[in-house]
């Protein structure tokens, strides 16, 4: 005969495998953090092509309406 579905540890360990994951993800974000402060990089930029492309479209110390015009 079959045991009944134990629901609590079924999410229990869910959130166990959510809490290592994040875990990880946080020691190896730090680990970049700290190669970068080791090669002189500045701290705040990230390796990600999204935040690479934000820095990129704007000009230092201008606005979105001196951007575009609007306004």
């Amino acid at each position: 005969m079959a045991f009944k579905p134990n629901y609590n540890q079924q999410r229990a360990e869910r959130n166990r495998a959510k809490e290592q994951k994040k875990q990880e993800k946080l020691q190896r974000r730090e680990e970049e953090v700290a190669a970068r402060r080791a090669a002189g990089l500045p701290p705040d930029l990230d390796s990600e092509v999204g935040d690479a492309d934000k820095l990129a479209d704007d000009a230092p110390g201008q606005t979105d309406t001196e951007t575009t015009g609007n306004g």
